[in-house]
């Protein structure tokens, strides 16, 4: 099977500064890949750089021809208090007809919002409604950067599950940059953990039990990714875990 985009000893800079090195990937149709790692360490570098908006610095990225790619940001570019609703939106920049937009919002379970104001949307509504956005393409790929930051765990759960059903709905292939793992384990086909280059890849089982991840997020990080060793406790965690985000921006 092709891979549908692939790096290859990819190397990049920001502001002058390597900030991911020597990464090879590759990405295959109907194939859910999620990337873990702690802030800084190149995730939102390296899902741009697949869709093209920043030059490798050395290696390469190989796309497939013609490649349809999806792309659901980390955060609205719009003021979400503007009003406009999300028909209108999924028309920004480009006119879609009504039956594009109605397939890209019943694939994301939204439907019923389509001339809703955005600004009344909840969280986990308005990224269904990114989703959709990033599903007019009919993409062979779709690649989110933190979709779900923000949304408590149900919502997060939910979107996760959405987006199993997006894959399987449309045969694509997933990119998803997360950083609550222990809810996006379950829908993964590959997990790649990065830190400025690739501490370790494979199965979520073979990255979870393996040393170097342990040594990143196993003991006594603030983050959420250290709510793996908690499982039976979501409750404290989870409280734990919007103290450390409201913290941390």
């Amino acid at each position: 099977m092709t891979a549908l985009i692939e790096a290859r000893d990819l190397s990049l800079k920001r502001d002058g500064q390597v900030v991911l090195s020597g990464v090879s990937a590759g990405f295959e149709p109907g194939e859910i890949t999620t990337i873990v790692g702690p802030n800084g360490s190149g995730k939102t570098s390296f899902l741009k750089a697949l869709i093209g908006d920043i030059p490798p610095a050395s290696g390469s990225i190989t796309r497939a021809p013609g490649l349809r790619i999806g792309y659901v940001p980390q955060k609205l570019a719009l003021d979400p208090a503007l009003p406009m609703t999300v028909a209108r939106f999924l028309s920004l920049p480009r006119r879609v007809s009504a039956d594009a937009r109605g397939r890209a919002l019943s694939y994301a379970e939204v439907a019923a919002l389509e001339h809703r104001q955005l600004a009344d949307l909840s969280g986990g509504q308005l990224q269904r409604v990114l989703l959709a956005r990033a599903l007019l393409a009919e993409p062979q790929i779709l690649l989110l950067d933190e979709p779900t930051q923000g949304l408590d765990q149900p919502g997060q759960a939910a979107f996760y599950k959405q987006i199993e059903h997006v894959r399987d709905s449309i045969g694509c292939g997933v990119v998803m940059v997360s950083h609550e793992l222990h809810v996006v384990m379950s829908a993964s086909d590959k997990v790649i953990c990065l830190n400025g280059h690739i501490c370790c890849e494979g199965s979520p089982e073979v990255v979870r039990n393996s040393s170097e991840y342990r040594a990143l997020f196993g003991d006594g990080t603030g983050g959420a990714l250290a709510l793996y060793r908690h499982e039976h406790d979501h409750a404290h965690d989870h409280a734990h875990d919007h103290h450390h985000r409201d913290h941390a921006h």
